[in-house]
Parts: C-alpha cells; sequence; structure tokens
C-alpha cells in the first residue's frame, strides 16, 4: 500500500507582540516612534529596535503625539508615537484632539494594563477607549497577540482614509511579550479617492465658474492632505482666480505667484460672486459662512464630505479626488466661458486671457493688496524697544531661506507671523490649527527637523506657550536637532489681557514675569541661548543661531502694549 502523500508543512514565523507592532509599521513606512518611556511599551521598544525603527523620546507625552502629528504634516504620511498607560495615555489627548481637528493621519499605540489581570487594580490601570473614541477614526484593543498586526493595519487604514485623522490601539502588556504568527500582508489598496466629484455636480459648478466676474479661490488644510496644489494652480492660471490660503494649504501657491493674495481677503471674500471653498471648513475663521458676501455663490470643494453640516447652504457641492474634481472643474468652467464668449457675452477666464473681467478683478485686489503691504512698513520698521512684533519678522525674513520650514506656537505674537510670514512651497507652515492647543510647536519643530534635516526649522513662540513645553529643549539638544527657537517675550498673555481690558477695563490671570530669560533656561538644557532687546541686535542673534548647527533658542523682548488687531469670533 502506498503511503499517503501529504503536502509539507507551512512555516509560520512567530514574533513577540511588540515585535509584530514594529514589523507593521514598518511595513507602512515608518522610521521613527515618538513616545516617552514607560514599563508597558518595554516590548514594542524592542520590536522597533529589531526592526531599525528609530525610537525618539520626549519629555511629555503631549510632545511625542504633537510629533506624530508634525510628521504627518511636513511629509504627508502616518506619523506613528507610543504612549505609555494610564496617564501615558490621558498627557496625549490634547494633541490627538488637534490631530482630529487638523484632519492629520498619525497612529498612536497605547500601553495597557495586562489583560490577564484586568479589574483587580494594576498600575495605571483604565480603559482608555471610551474616551479615545470620540477623539478618534478607531479606538480598538487587542484581544490577543495574534490580534495584533490585523489591528494595526486597520488603525493605517482608518487614519489615512478621508478624512484623515488619528487611530488609536490599545496593546495589553501581557499580549505585547507573547508570540504569535505573523499573518501575510494585506493586498496594496488605494490611497486616495480615484475618482473626482459626479459630472452632473462638476457641470453646475463649471457653468457658476465660467460666468463669474469676480472668482475666488478659499481654500485650506484638506487641499494639502488631498495632493491637490498643483491640480488647484492649473484652475487658478487658467480662470485667472485669485487665491488666498489658511492652515496646512499655505505654500500650496507660492506667496510670490501673481495670483496668491493675504491681506485683501476679507475684501474679496465679501465682493466675490463666486467663491470656491476648497478643503477648509466654514468655521470661526470665516465667520460660519458669513465672510462671504450675501450674493456670493459658493461651492464647497474637499475629498469627502462634512462631518458636520455647513453653516451656509452651499450652491452646489463637489466631493472626491482633488486632482480629479479641480481638473474637471477647470475644464467645464474654460468650455462654459468659451460658448459665454461666442454667444456675446463679456469673455472670462481662459477665453479672455489678460482682458477678461476676472483679470479686471485681479488688478483690482492686486492695487489693495499692495497699498495694505505699504501700510505695514512703518510697523516692520518700527525701532521701539522692547520690540513691536512686526519688526521681528521683518527680520525674520531676510534670514529665512525659500524652503524653510516655519512653526507657529502662540497667541497674539503668532497671529503677526500668520499675517506676514511668508511660504513658497506646500508644508512648510505648521500651527495647531482650529483646536488651537498651545505647546505643539517643539513636537511639530522636532519631527520637521527630523523629516527634512536639510531644511531651516524656525519654531515661533509666543512666552506663554514656552511654559507648556519648554523642557523639550532637553529633547532637542539631547537628539542633536537644530530647531531654531525665536520667543516673543512680552510677558502677558495678549490673547487674552488685551481682549478683556477692553470688554471690563481690567485683567486678570493675564499677566507673567516681565523679561524672563527664558534664553538661560535653554542654554542649562544644552541649548544655544540669545537675549533680545533692542533692534539692533536682532538680525546678528538670528543669523548665530541659524548656523549654530544644534538647538538654538532667541529670546526677544517684546513690547506688552501692541495688540494683534483681531477680526474673527471665537463662537
Amino acid at each position: 500500500m502506498a503511503a499517503e502523500r501529504t503536502s509539507p508543512p507551512q512555516e509560520t514565523t512567530s514574533f513577540h507582540g511588540g515585535r509584530l507592532v514594529a514589523r507593521r509599521l514598518k511595513a507602512h513606512g515608518a522610521s521613527r516612534l515618538f513616545t516617552l518611556s514607560g514599563g508597558h511599551l518595554f516590548s514594542i521598544y524592542d520590536g522597533c529596535r529589531a526592526e531599525g525603527i528609530e525610537i525618539v523620546d520626549v519629555r511629555h507625552e503631549q510632545t511625542a503625539a504633537f510629533a506624530a502629528e508634525g510628521w504627518a504634516k511636513v511629509t504627508r504620511e502616518v506619523g506613528v508615537c507610543a504612549l505609555t498607560a494610564g496617564p501615558g495615555v490621558t498627557n496625549g489627548i490634547s494633541a490627538i484632539a488637534g490631530a482630529q481637528a487638523n484632519h492629520s493621519p498619525i497612529v498612536v499605540l497605547g500601553g495597557r494594563a495586562p489583560a490577564g489581570r484586568w479589574g483587580q487594580g494594576s498600575l495605571q490601570e483604565i480603559d482608555h477607549v471610551p474616551f479615545m473614541r470620540p477623539l478618534t477614526k478607531l479606538a480598538a484593543t487587542a484581544g490577543s497577540a495574534a490580534e495584533i498586526p490585523e489591528l494595526v493595519e486597520d488603525a493605517f487604514a482608518a487614519a489615512l482614509a478621508p478624512h484623515g485623522g488619528p487611530a488609536f490601539v490599545d496593546l495589553p502588556m501581557d499580549y505585547v511579550f507573547m508570540e504569535a504568527g505573523e499573518p501575510a500582508a494585506r493586498p496594496e489598496e488605494g490611497r486616495y479617492m480615484a475618482k473626482g466629484a459626479p459630472a452632473e455636480a462638476i457641470e453646475a459648478a463649471g457653468s457658476l465658474l465660467g460666468a463669474a466676474e469676480r472668482p475666488v479661490i478659499m481654500a485650506g488644510t484638506d487641499l494639502y492632505w488631498g495632493h491637490g496644489e498643483a491640480a488647484l494652480l492649473e484652475l487658478a492660471e487658467a480662470l485667472c482666480i485669485p487665491v488666498f490660503l489658511n492652515g496646512l494649504a499655505r505654500g500650496c501657491v507660492a506667496a510670490d505667484h501673481e495670483l496668491y493674495f493675504s491681506r485683501t481677503r476679507s475684501r474679496a471674500l465679501r465682493e466675490a460672486d463666486v467663491a470656491l471653498v476648497i478643503g477648509v471648513p466654514m468655521d470661526f475663521r470665516l465667520g460660519f459662512g458669513g465672510a462671504f458676501g450675501e450674493e456670493t455663490e459658493i461651492i464647497a470643494i474637499d475629498v469627502a464630505e462634512p462631518q458636520r453640516r455647513h453653516p451656509r447652504e452651499p450652491a452646489v457641492e463637489l466631493y472626491g479626488s482633488l486632482s480629479a474634481t479641480l481638473r474637471d472643474l477647470r475644464l467645464a468652467a474654460s468650455e462654459r466661458a468659451e460658448r459665454h464668449r461666442y454667444a456675446g457675452g463679456p469673455a472670462t477666464g481662459t477665453a479672455a486671457g489678460k482682458a477678461g473681467p476676472s483679470s479686471g478683478w485681479v488688478a483690482q485686489l492686486r492695487v489693495a493688496e499692495s497699498e495694505l503691504r505699504e501700510g505695514e512698513r512703518a510697523e516692520l520698521q518700527d525701532t521701539r524697544a522692547p520690540l513691536h512684533p512686526l519688526r521681528v519678522y521683518a527680520e525674520l525674513a531676510e534670514v529665512l531661506d525659500r524652503d524653510a520650514i516655519v512653526i507657529g506656537d502662540g497667541g497674539d505674537f503668532v497671529s503677526y507671523a500668520g499675517r506676514v510670514v511668508d511660504s513658497f512651497e506646500p508644508g512648510c507652515w505648521l500651527d495647531p490649527g482650529p483646536f488651537g492647543c498651545l505647546g505643539a510647536g517643539p513636537g511639530y519643530a522636532l519631527a520637521a527637523k527630523l523629516a527634512r534635516p536639510e531644511r531651516q526649522v524656525v519654531l515661533l513662540l509666543g512666552d506663554g506657550a514656552f511654559g507648556f513645553a519648554g523642557m523639550e529643549w532637553d529633547t532637542l539638544a539631547r537628539h542633536g536637532v537644530g530647531v531654531v527657537g525665536v520667543i516673543g517675550n512680552n510677558g502677558v498673555w495678549g490673547l487674552e489681557k488685551h481682549p478683556m481690558e477692553f470688554l471690563y477695563g481690567y485683567s486678570v490671570a493675564a499677566d507673567l514675569r516681565p523679561g524672563t530669560r527664558y534664553d538661560l533656561v535653554a542654554e542649562a538644557l544644552g541649548c544655544e541661548g540669545e537675549l533680545v532687546e533692542r533692534p539692533s541686535q536682532l538680525r546678528r542673534a538670528l543669523e548665530r543661531a541659524l548656523g549654530a548647527g544644534r538647538p538654538a533658542l532667541v529670546n526677544v523682548l517684546t513690547d506688552p502694549s501692541v495688540a494683534y488687531p483681531r477680526r474673527s469670533n471665537l463662537a
């Protein structure tokens, strides 16, 4: 009797749970893990070392999560952090909420008390998922070591799917030390939506835009996440449309492009007959839709439908791949403009060239823009001491490279930066976004310089904001990350002090210690430090800091009486 033939057994390679985590991170291109050491995470660290993933440790868990978001913002890839159980996870919550508001794709790995002793009072035992779920696109706990790889895969998929955002994986300590087999890799899935908006909606939007005489583009963060900058520029150039940008969209049209505007935003949005609102919500920054004129027809464009209703009803809504949608809209609007011209109407867009009504609109805005910029000259050249914030940015502009990455972390001081600091490439301006959490800057800067070591990375800080994460200058020094910080040190919480005094005639809880030597704090932590008290000292201090080859902090004393002329409402 012949022996029964059997297939050879399939060999399955087993790894401990931490190594399984690391192997999935590596498969998704993650090269760094931001963290603060905790025993619940040791197995993950061991796995990352084995897989060649650099472990970057910080001084507070919020910075680990902010660094993960900063990595995502600069690279448009998923940023990853690991937070130890209990207070480690809760310390990261504000940063995770900020990533949610910014649609930033990050994966947060949480340490967790052992499943085998759950409910018996282990150290730092708490169920993270109930309070993480409202802040994330996925929040789940591994039920075994074998579940870990698929759960990490799910987290990456959730973080990247439009709209992007944070995903959370809770990893019980006993499971990450256990061994399990590694499943086969999932098939590669399309990362971004392949299709543009529906043809009927494109046709409707094209008809509006093609007939517009005063069109405007207002684009924001989701333009950047959706890789839509090239298609947006083609659309703007073809139809001669002025462009305004906020959030991560800054730099998606270079600040020296003839169609880029900033100072005339209020007028342009108010007077526009058609407004393309691309990848930006109509939130407090746009007056909940009230920034646009009553007769303005709004075309809302994004990678996916909004997570809450628009406060003002758009005339047309276009959702899908931004590149495809903006390309199709350009073609439809150009065709509509051409038909309009042949029918005897006024020429617009491509058919009109420089002679069309929209180019006249652009010329009007350019005159107004130039006048407003000229009106800033006195403040940019202000000789007072302590310094006017705009004098700081005038000097900074002279030493920044075109591809410098500038990060804002503060109130009034950074608001001035948002008004006058120019961006020329995508991913070169980072700020906390609409959630407005101070302390984001050092984590963003750490990640930005690690991701783009060849570039200048400049962190603009209010003195209040420095207090949230000032110890991270130790992190920058330990890791040899040559970030340059510039503090606007006015000794007050300016964003609160001036409005409160306007409302009540007095302020409380709005003063800090004047003239604090944050530069000496930086020196004590292993960085370069510079104190600037007069305008004549500033340029040389900035040049020395940028040439130091290690982290440096320029502590600039600024005038506490200067209040930023704020227009937007908080609610």
